[in-house]
C-alpha cells in the first residue's frame, strides 16, 4: 500500500501552548458595555443626546431614563424589634403539676424571648423584586407593596458589594432613620458609575476604575464589541 501524499509528519519537541480559551459572550457583558457608553457620553457632556428608555417611573422634567430592567431588593435590618409576649400562668392542683406548669411556662417565655433577640440582629433580607428605572439622577426601584428612590445626591455611601448588586447609605426621610439597601440588578455597575460621578467623584472604585471586571475592554476587542473608554 503506498503511504499517504498527504500525511504530515509529527512534530519534534514541546508542543507550542493552547491558545487561552475565553468565555462565551453573556447579557451581563451587553449590559456593562451599555453601562460603558452612557458613561462616556456623561464624561464628554452628550448625555443629554441620549434617546430616553421607555420607563414607568415618573421622571421630573430634565431626568432622562437610561436603562430599565429587573430588580431585588434586600435591606440591612433585623425582622424584630426584641419585644415578645411574656406569658404569665397560674397554677393549681398537685404540687408535681403546679412546678410542671410554671417550668414550662418558664421554658416558653426564655425560647420567645431567645427567639426575639436572635430576630433583633440585623441582616440582609429580601424585600421583593420590582422594575429598576435608572436615570441620570436616581435609581428608581418601582414594587408591588412601595417603592424605593434613589437619588445620587441623598446618597451617604456607595459601593459595588458583588457585580450585580449596588449597595448605599442614606438617612430615610419617611421615617427619620437611617438605611442600608442593595439593588441587585445587571445594571449595578451603572448605578454606581453615575451616582460616583455625580456625587462621589473621589470614590476610590471610580478612581482605580474597579467598577468594572478586569480586562473587560480587553475582553470586548476579542469579540469585536466596540467598547469606549471609562477609565
Amino acid at each position: 500500500m503506498e503511504d499517504n501524499p498527504y500525511a504530515v509528519e509529527p512534530a519534534s519537541g514541546p508542543m507550542p501552548p493552547a491558545a487561552p480559551a475565553h468565555a462565551p459572550w453573556t447579557a451581563f457583558d451587553d449590559h456593562l458595555v451599555h453601562t460603558c457608553r452612557v458613561v462616556h457620553d456623561l464624561m464628554h457632556g452628550r448625555l443629554s443626546a441620549r434617546v430616553p428608555l421607555p420607563s414607568t417611573a415618573r421622571l421630573a422634567p430634565g431626568e432622562l431614563s437610561l436603562a430599565v430592567g429587573p430588580a431585588a431588593r434586600l435591606t440591612w435590618r433585623g425582622l424584630g424589634d426584641g419585644s415578645y409576649s411574656h406569658s404569665n400562668v397560674m397554677a393549681f392542683g398537685r404540687p408535681a403539676f403546679v412546678l410542671g406548669s410554671l417550668a414550662g411556662n418558664a421554658l416558653g417565655n426564655a425560647a420567645r424571648k431567645s427567639r426575639a433577640a436572635a430576630d433583633a440582629q440585623p441582616r440582609w433580607v429580601y424585600d421583593g423584586n420590582g422594575e429598576l428605572t435608572v436615570t441620570n439622577r436616581r435609581a428608581y426601584l418601582g414594587q408591588p407593596n412601595g417603592f424605593l428612590d434613589l437619588n445620587w445626591t441623598g446618597l451617604d455611601t456607595i459601593d459595588l458589594a458583588g457585580p450585580d448588586v449596588f449597595q448605599c447609605s442614606f438617612q430615610n426621610t419617611h421615617t427619620g432613620g437611617y438605611s442600608t439597601v442593595r439593588v441587585q440588578s445587571m445594571w449595578a455597575s451603572l448605578m454606581f458609575a453615575l451616582a460616583a460621578h455625580v456625587a462621589f467623584p473621589a470614590h476610590p472604585r471610580l478612581l482605580s476604575g474597579g467598577w468594572l471586571p478586569p480586562g473587560f475592554e480587553a475582553r470586548c476587542a476579542v469579540f469585536g464589541v466596540p467598547c469606549p473608554p471609562v477609565r
